[in-house]
């Protein structure tokens, strides 16, 4: 062995300047990363993940067809804003939109909850690293040879998402109509329950649950205050929203396996391939 030399690379080892500050030269590897493990697995996962939503939500948003089955009416097309909805008894039915409106009016409902999540904190880090390899994983390198943040047309946007929020809240209420109108028979009696009525109930408790651990909401209860002690309500609201922005990821994921699943229930009793089972 050299002397002078550091034996896990060819670099020149640590030199000691005058006064004991010791200076490192940059260590030779050619690799681009030194990660062994399988770094990507993560972010394959994710981008497997986004994508198979992507693609049901797509054919269901554009099927315009089987997402009511009384009392139960999809995440996916309420409120019906659009004079073309399949007629129902009690829903979010408000047909803002006239007759000229010819496509499905799911189109004019999933802007807004597609808006609050694309512009997410969370999920902007999911598909940044999953679909464009920004970064790909962390101390891997992205293949990217400039980076502008999100300061440039079309990311610039993003910053909507305080405003999106507002719009999350309004579906959650919306959403939370719907699954108390389920506690309804097919004829609008009240004081019934189906397995309908669970899944509508759970995945609303869910999109409550992912919209306000939002880093927004945080913000909007206990940001831009300078003193905590003056303000002990908002204070508790800040700190029960903060257990939940702890866990804003698995919300996230929950949430959006959960209004899938809540669609897909509604689509197969609607399409008559499953008999809602009541339990009263």
């Amino acid at each position: 062995m050299a002397t002078g030399t550091d034996p896990r690379t060819t670099a020149p080892a640590p030199t000691e300047a005058p006064g004991g500050v010791h200076h490192a030269s940059r260590a030779a590897i050619p690799a681009r990363h030194l990660r062994i493990d399988r770094w990507w697995l993560a972010p394959a996962a994710t981008a497997g993940g986004l994508l198979a939503f992507v693609v049901y939500s797509t054919w269901r948003a554009f099927a315009n067809a089987d997402y009511y089955a009384a009392p139960y009416v999809s995440p996916f097309y309420s409120p019906c804003v659009a004079k073309n909805c399949v007629p129902m008894k009690d829903g979010a039915d408000w047909g803002v939109f006239g007759t000229w409106w010819s496509l499905s009016p799911a189109l004019l409902v999933l802007i807004f909850p597609l808006g609050f999540r694309l512009t997410c904190y969370y999920y902007r880090k999911a598909y940044y690293r999953g679909f464009w390899a920004s970064p790909p994983a962390c101390a891997v390198a992205e293949p990217h040879r400039k980076y502008s943040g999100e300061t440039r047309f079309p990311l610039i946007l993003q910053n909507v998402h305080r405003y999106f929020f507002y719009f999350a809240v309004l579906v959650a209420g919306i959403l939370t109509y719907d699954a108390v109108l389920g506690f309804r028979d097919a004829d609008g009696a009240w004081g019934h329950m189906g397995l309908g009525t669970l899944v509508l109930l759970a995945n609303v408790a869910l999109i409550w649950a992912y919209t306000l651990s939002c880093h927004s909401c945080r913000h909007i209860v206990g940001g831009r205050l300078r003193n905590f002690s003056k303000h002990p309500v908002r204070y508790r609201m800040w700190g029960w929203v903060s257990v939940l922005n702890a866990r804003h990821m698995l919300l996230a994921w929950a949430s959006l396996v959960s209004v899938a699943v809540a669609d897909f229930y509604v689509y197969l009793v609607a399409s008559g391939a499953f008999d809602d089972p009541r339990f009263f």
